[in-house]
């Protein structure tokens, strides 16, 4: 019987072959990023809001920012919907930019024509610029919200799954983590926005499920230690939008701060990052670590303040919290 894990990505393995290296990501020659960065996984929490991460018991979110950078005070873009924030964190730009204005958005079917088109017909993600600037680099993206596959070039990745919840999803990137160690790794938990549309922001579902976000981003953070990949990974927590009441898409702070926390190799320890920090930002610090050349067509700028060779210092920080 074929087990399921590598028919699921027999596509994955196709492509991986035909490229002349080695199998083993280890074997590769280092980005000229970071020093010694050969991994970045991005969890990405739909409608995890500051809030959420203050008030909720998250000791693994908690444990990222004593050892890494983090702000609280992130902004996403206008409106403060799933589908605009996203690209914009993948695609190093804004609206104005990318074109993606709403949920409805479709490569096409559009408001706002893009500024530019990449080799996948869409504003280029960072998936693409990876696969352009590291044709052997594995690619993994592995998204609860089926909306997300909208977003980016599907045939840039090695890896295009949409588990069914938020426990399969982690499944499936724990398993893809252990087996294939990507280049990048992108998982999008969903669960958390479901409590807010269901039960409102600032209600104890809606922190119960940052709670149980939480323990799922523990368990991915196992899975990089037992893949040997610890040392040599780069993890970024953020979300998309916050809420007000069981809503979001309005101009408000509520909605339109998130969280952004990055630990790993060369980031600074507990430092709280006091310059401004876009979610666009995202695509553009990953181009950084990995050693790419960001698209002339990106308005994004790395977020520098986040690494050791920087002089920023930290504030003084609160970290770990309980609920209240």
């Amino acid at each position: 019987m074929t087990s399921p894990i590598r028919s699921a990505w027999r596509p994955a393995a196709v492509l991986l072959m035909s490229v002349p290296v080695a199998f083993s990501a280890d074997a590769l020659p280092p980005p000229a990023g970071i020093s010694g960065v050969k991994h970045v996984l991005v969890i990405g929490c739909d409608g995890m809001s500051p809030d959420g991460v203050r008030k909720a018991d998250t000791p693994h979110m908690d444990e990222l920012m004593r050892t890494g950078a983090f702000t609280l005070h992130a902004r996403g873009v206008m409106p403060t919907s799933s589908s605009p924030n996203w690209a914009s964190l993948i695609m190093g730009a804004g609206p104005e930019q990318h074109g993606v204005t709403s949920n409805d958005w479709r490569k096409d079917k559009y408001e706002i024509a893009p500024t530019f088109k990449g080799a996948g017909g869409i504003f280029p993600t960072i998936f693409q610029v990876l696969r352009e600037q590291r044709p052997e680099a594995r690619i993994a993206v592995i998204h609860h919200w089926d909306g997300f596959a909208n977003l980016y070039e599907r045939e840039a990745v090695n890896v295009n799954e949409n588990p069914k919840t938020q426990v399969e999803t982690t499944d499936r990137a724990v398993e893809c983590l252990k087996a294939l160690r990507p280049a990048l790794t992108f998982v999008h938990l969903d669960h958390v926005d479901h409590a807010g549309h269901e039960k409102g922001h600032g209600t104890p579902d809606y922190y119960a499920a940052v709670e149980e976000a939480d323990r799922l981003i523990g368990r991915m953070l196992s899975a990089v230690k037992e893949a040997g990949m610890a040392p040599h990974t780069i993890v970024l927590v953020t979300a998309d939008h916050g809420g007000v009441g069981t809503k979001h898409g309005n101009a408000t702070m509520a909605e339109i701060e998130i969280p952004w926390i990055i630990a790993g190799p060369g980031v600074a320890a507990g430092r709280e990052i006091s310059t401004p920090v876009n979610t666009y930002d995202t695509a553009a610090t990953i181009a950084h670590v990995l050693g790419l050349k960001a698209p002339a067509c990106w308005i994004a700028r790395p977020v520098l303040a986040a690494f050791k060779s920087e002089s920023a210092q930290a504030r003084p920080a609160d970290i770990g919290h309980s609920r209240q």
